[in-house]
């Protein structure tokens, strides 16, 4: 196991999802529609974060919906 964790920031306007197993993240809808998280709406401007709970997270789907996504994840 890496002793340092590996940060990964994007801007995402596809589907998609966090790999299982992440240890932190955050999510903020920057763009001008609301996107779904996990199933639950994100309207533009609000951030939904996933804190550190000292074990990793099972996967965790969104969909931009025509929006911008930007996410940053910590493995």
């Amino acid at each position: 196991m890496d002793i340092l964790a590996q940060v990964n920031e994007i801007d995402v306007e596809d589907p998609g999802e966090l790999q299982e197993g992440f240890l932190v993240a955050s999510i903020k809808n920057v763009g001008l529609e609301e996107a779904t998280v996990n199933g639950v709406a994100l309207e533009p401007g609000e951030a939904k974060g996933y804190p550190f709970v000292g074990k990793g997270y099972r996967k965790i789907t969104y969909d931009p919906n025509r929006s911008t996504l930007r996410i940053m994840q910590i493995l």
